[in-house]
């Protein structure tokens, strides 16, 4: 990794979230234009339709079909000749010959003068323009409706073949996040498996001598891990290859060891703790023996000190397949904002998806919060609705990076800008949901 004034790592100073972030995603930009030089079809996988929730799609997926197939009905109504809008007469009155069901197309051919009776998706008639909805009509019988004509004009209310996709056209593009509804138009379209990148293979790992496992005895001073289950739920909700690493003991030996092994499997490797100033935390001290690092102490609460950088080829690992590394803080809280605010973009950008942003949005604070500015803040809180139906955002109260039942609270992050100060009940705030993101 080279390091310049366009690609500030190493810097002694807080680097701002939108810098922190800037960088990550021009370094793992360079790792994608160095692969890209070798061809890798291992990189791509068929999967069945039902299989490929939370993928990243490899390849354009074209439509084999024009979509709809054929013009057809936007509602139910009666399908007739739009000719006989072009009369002055303001009333209109049509013979009943038939109905057109959908699925069951109508066989016969209308003259003017004449309607059909049809449903919403049934295929119009060659010589049908236009549908005049049911509830439109003045007057309806078995034979005949009568409608205002001021009440539509020719074409209204039919769907034209190939007005959503025409075949041979991309209906959805490569990059995408499959989403439920992307399988859905899939299946519409007859398509029973996708082209999908291969899963990211992410080892995790945390490190602290005071860490225990589940069903170990707790001594004193030792504490459950829980990062790592964060984590992992965290990275299923991407739907990426997991490596499981285990605790490792705070000793430079066994975290370099650690390291090692996890870089020859993974394509990223995410630790939890070791990443601050205290005698015991080695992480920085083993990253520059095996890459290059970027430690960054970030202006931003929690989870100001995160190191990134990437761990060069080990024995067992391929030149081409450089680790990306990120080691996150120790608390709780602390590890999940980093990850959703850094980590989650950086990996979906390496999975080849073409949007990787936060969703965001503004609601009205309920309630008072302090804030200085020079470092960008995310509160956990809670969204709803209030009585005038405006969104409402209150915290869930006390924010400190190690309570983790304030995460498991809440529903967004209140996030609060590095130049922001105080803000008042009352006010706007920028919102990041937690729904299908953690």
């Amino acid at each position: 990794m080279k390091h310049s004034p366009n690609n500030p790592i190493l810097l002694t100073s807080s680097l701002h979230v939108d810098e922190a972030r800037a960088a990550i995603a021009r370094l793992v930009e360079e790792l994608l234009n160095e692969s890209q030089a070798i061809s890798d079809p291992a990189d791509i996988e068929i999967v069945a339709l039902d299989q490929a929730i939370n993928r990243i799609l490899a390849e354009d997926l074209l439509s084999p079909i024009d979509v709809p197939a054929a013009d057809n009905s936007a509602m139910d109504g009666f399908a007739f000749d739009g000719k006989c809008l072009d009369t002055n007469t303001p009333e209109i009155a049509l013979q009943v010959v038939g109905t057109a069901f959908a699925g069951k197309p109508y066989e016969g051919n209308l003259k003017t003068g004449e309607c059909l009776k049809i449903m919403t998706g049934a295929v119009m008639p060659a010589n049908c323009d236009t549908v005049i909805p049911q509830e439109l009509t003045t007057e309806m019988t078995e034979t005949q409706i009568t409608f205002q004509q001021a009440q539509l004009k020719r074409g209204d209310n039919r769907r034209l073949r190939g007005e959503d996709l025409q075949t041979g056209k991309p209906a959805i593009s490569a990059g995408r996040l499959l989403r439920p509804s992307d399988l859905g138009l899939a299946a519409s379209l007859g398509i029973a498996a996708l082209k999908v990148r291969r899963k990211l293979k992410v080892a995790i790992l945390s490190s602290g001598n005071e860490l225990r496992t589940l069903g170990e005895s707790l001594d004193i001073g030792s504490i459950y891990d829980s990062n790592r289950y964060s984590l992992s739920g965290l990275l299923n909700r991407l739907n990426l290859e997991i490596i499981d690493c285990g605790i490792v003991r705070d000793d430079p030996s066994a975290l370099k060891n650690a390291f090692c092994e996890a870089a020859a499997k993974a394509d990223v490797l995410i630790s939890s703790g070791g990443v601050s100033v205290g005698e015991a935390d080695f992480t920085k001290q083993i990253m520059q023996e095996l890459g290059d690092v970027g430690f960054w102490k970030i202006a931003m609460r929690p989870g100001r000190p995160m190191a990134f950088g990437i761990l060069k080829a080990l024995a067992g690992k391929s030149p081409a397949r450089k680790t990306l590394f990120f080691g996150l803080p120790g608390n709780p809280v602390a590890v999940m904002v980093t990850f959703y605010q850094f980590v989650r973009s950086a990996l979906l950008q390496l999975n080849g998806a073409s949007h990787t942003d936060v969703p965001m949005t503004q609601a009205i604070c309920t309630e008072a919060i302090r804030k200085k500015p020079g470092r960008t803040e995310f509160q956990r809180a809670i969204l709803s609705r209030g009585e005038d139906g405006k969104p409402t955002v209150r915290l869930t109260g006390s924010q400190g990076a190690g309570i983790l039942r304030s995460m498991s609270e809440a529903n967004c992050f209140v996030i609060l800008a590095h130049d922001q100060g105080n803000v008042a009940a009352g006010e706007w705030v920028d919102v990041a949901l937690f729904e299908g993101l953690l």
